[in-house]
């Protein structure tokens, strides 16, 4: 652990970890030091088998972001446990009104790709726990006691293996999610808006194949996405994710899982098949949030602690990537000014 970093990085999830990934090929020679802090332990052993579960919440990718992994060398490891996309099928309940989009059409391979988020993690940290450069310290589990964000030098406490430790950085990037106590202390203001809906996300079985087909299915209960996953001991399993108003919700958690079942087969029909079975329902309220500060001086907010909004068209993570390219980009320019 060093006293001083170029980049120090609060927040190990998606985001962050990506940040450091993006880094990493010109790391050494940028002599970039990065720190990057997670205050949960460490989930996974560098080269740990995966094991995929049934009820693992998933994110759907955009195609774009296989370039971002491509330059990052990931995407031959990270597509072993990914489901692309070839068919989106968009309709109305009770209308005739059909959108159908095909990945030949459009000249690609995939619209996009649905991968397990304990995958994504997985790959990411292992990736930087590989690196040999030894340009990146990974400080987990540790917390942020305090930030004093600075143009010439920021000011951090952190608390680390039981130890309390005073470290210096050019910049900090905070990406320690919506709920940020970071960015409460510093004072950044976010404006929230609630959707007064909550979304309903569980995994469910189908009686025959998904055919890399997503659905989005407009009803009177709501909107809902039906994308599909990855085979599971033969069980072929789909990504639910229900959009409800926030009176319904509580009944259809309450419901027994055939009952459930029978509510979701009436309400969507039966044009992915049957379904045969659902893991658990996890549940959350949708609100539309945006920091009203993004950048102070040695400071960036990034991902959910920066911007958060309504799930249904997927784009949540793949907004955050661009925030994520956009930065390593800037930081990259920056760094080869120093140099020149």
């Amino acid at each position: 652990m060093r006293t001083h970093y170029d980049l120090v990085i609060i927040g190990g999830g998606m985001v962050g970890a990506s940040l450091v990934c993006a880094l990493l090929p010109v790391a050494k020679q940028l002599d970039l030091k990065i720190a990057l802090i997670e205050q949960q332990p460490m989930p996974t052993q560098p080269g740990q088998p995966f094991q995929p579960s049934y009820d693992a919440r998933s994110t759907a990718l955009s195609y774009g972001v296989k370039s971002f992994y491509q330059a990052t060398g990931m995407w031959d490891r990270l597509q072993a446990h990914l489901t692309p996309i070839e068919h989106i099928h968009v309709s109305d309940k009770g209308r005739f009104g059909v959108t159908r989009l095909h990945a030949k059409d459009e000249g690609v391979s995939a619209l996009g790709y649905v991968v397990e988020n304990h995958w994504l993690g997985q790959v990411l940290l292992d990736h930087i726990q590989q690196d040999t450069q030894g340009c990146v310290d990974l400080l987990c589990p540790a917390s942020v006691d305090s930030v004093k964000p600075s143009a010439e030098k920021s000011e951090l406490q952190v608390t680390y293996q039981d130890k309390q430790h005073a470290i210096t950085a050019e910049l900090v990037v905070l990406a320690d999610g919506g709920r940020s106590g970071l960015r409460q202390a510093l004072n950044i203001h976010f404006n929230v808006q609630s959707y007064h809906q909550h979304a309903l996300v569980a995994n469910v079985s189908l009686d025959r194949p998904h055919q890399g087909i997503a659905y989005e299915r407009f009803t009177e209960r709501g909107p809902m996405a039906l994308l599909p996953g990855e085979t599971l001991q033969g069980e072929v399993r789909c990504g639910l994710v229900w959009t409800l108003p926030d009176d319904h919700i509580g009944e259809l958690l309450s419901l027994t899982d055939q009952a459930f079942l029978e509510e979701l087969q009436q309400t969507f029909g039966y044009r992915a098949g049957r379904f045969t079975r659902v893991g658990e329902r996890y549940h959350y309220p949708l609100k539309l949030s945006l920091a009203e500060e993004q950048v102070r001086s040695g400071l960036v907010v990034l991902g959910n602690a920066a911007h958060a909004l309504h799930p249904i068209a997927g784009q949540g993570y793949n907004l955050a990537l661009r925030g994520v390219t956009d930065l390593a980009e800037n930081i990259m320019a920056s760094r080869q000014q120093v140099f020149c």
